[in-house]
């Protein structure tokens, strides 16, 4: 399904009905769209198994509708919830969902046909789009350079250099299927959701970023941004994918990520031949109207040093300790974990 987690279908979705299947994380990560890196963080797929199995329960006991369903141990077919599993002094790293359908998206003359996608689709399919909720705007954020401070009601005539936070959370669109990431004016975000109404998809985008910020803020994080991803299925739009993890949203602690970022950071840092080379391709497979930007790219990513793994490993585990509120990871303190990675 992606570089990072394994996708099991138990039952396959059907145009009248859900499926039933599995997530499957591993420890494997990904950064800048390149797909499986060289290396493993070791605990990360039970880490975000864990928030995320941790977040969906939120959202559903706050009405929310999800495709959660629980999670499995390792050697068992037992569907348990997060406190059942936790019990057992054991860290899921299977999650078990909902299953939607996912049409074909062809590539033809440059552009994707989104109609072609829909006429497969039904009234049971995974939306094609991303709702990204932002909290606050960061220095390198894109959203600096696709819009105006005015765009948003802000009282600025120019980006500050300076974090800027949020009274009002921002959502937008982008596209989920196609090899590079496109942000979305709201009536084309509309043309692509097909029969889901964009209005209850932002409504449910803002639902989950107050539920997500809530929680964040009792663990003395602060929630910065993030998505959700969607199925339609009978008139109904549900939460899928997984939420609110450090590798779906970012997080930061006194001043310092907590997420997949903090790498992201890292390799800009130590491989910035590799980073340019990833932006060049990507631009050149635009401006080409090429899908695979990847067989453009000249350079590849070289392994992490094992002390970069070990503090990834510690923040992620630190972590989701700090958020569930509980010891489920062997790991430093949030201070210490965040404290070292500052040090990266």
């Amino acid at each position: 399904m992606t570089s990072v987690k394994e996708f099991r279908v138990d039952e396959p979705a059907t145009a009248e009905g859900l499926g039933r299947g599995a997530f499957v994380f591993t420890d494997d990560y990904s950064v800048f769209d390149w797909g499986k890196m060289p290396d493993q963080i070791p605990d990360k797929g039970a880490s975000l198994c864990t928030m995320g199995a941790y977040n969906f329960q939120l959202l559903e006991e706050n009405h929310v509708p999800t495709h959660y369903e629980g999670v499995r141990l390792p050697d068992s077919d037992e569907v348990l919830d997060l406190g059942e599993a936790l019990s057992a002094d054991a860290a899921p790293k299977e999650m078990v969902i909902e299953l939607t359908q996912v049409p074909d998206l062809p590539f033809e003359d440059g552009s994707y046909d989104y109609d072609a996608y829909h006429a497969g689709a039904d009234e049971n399919y995974l939306i094609p789009l991303e709702i990204v909720f932002r909290n606050r705007v960061g220095v390198g954020s894109s959203l600096r350079s696709r819009t105006e401070p005015a765009d948003h009601g802000l009282d600025y005539d120019t980006w500050p250099e300076e974090v800027v936070d949020l009274d009002e959370p921002i959502v937008e669109f982008s596209t989920k299927y196609e090899e590079q990431d496109r942000y979305l004016n709201r009536e084309a975000a509309d043309r692509i959701a097909g029969a889901a109404s964009i209005d209850r998809l932002e409504e449910l985008a803002r639902a989950v970023n107050h539920i997500v910020t809530e929680q964040a803020a009792e663990a003395d994080l602060v929630h910065e941004d993030g998505k959700i991803e969607c199925l339609y299925y009978d008139g109904e739009i549900r939460v899928a994918d997984v939420v609110g993890t450090f590798d779906e949203n970012r997080f930061s602690h006194e001043g310092q990520q907590v997420s997949k970022e903090v790498i992201r950071q890292y390799h800009k840092r130590t491989q910035p031949e590799w980073v340019e080379a990833v932006s060049e391709a990507k631009q050149q497979a635009d401006a080409e109207s090429v899908a695979d930007w990847k067989s453009l790219c000249a350079e590849s990513p070289e392994p992490l040093d094992e002390n970069v793994i070990q503090v990834a490993r510690d923040l992620y585990c630190a972590g989701t300790n700090a958020y569930v509120g509980g010891d489920v990871f062997d790991a430093p303190s949030l201070d210490d974990a965040v404290s070292a990675a500052g040090e990266l």
